[in-house]
């Protein structure tokens, strides 16, 4: 049986220049889009991946 672990992360969103940009300071990662949607969903998909290679952070 497989436990899924559920965190909460903080999403920063600021406009830089010609495209949103979102970071997430507990784990560093960081994503754009342009929109704030894109730049959150890209930001998820970038913090899952980071947490696949480093799984225990």
């Amino acid at each position: 049986m497989s436990l899924i672990k559920s965190r909460t992360f903080t999403a920063i969103v600021f406009w830089e220049e010609d495209v949103y940009v979102a970071k997430c300071p507990q784990v560093s990662t960081a994503s754009q889009g342009e929109t704030i949607e894109e730049a959150l969903v890209n930001l998820k998909e970038a913090t899952e991946l980071y947490l696949e290679e480093f799984p225990y952070y």
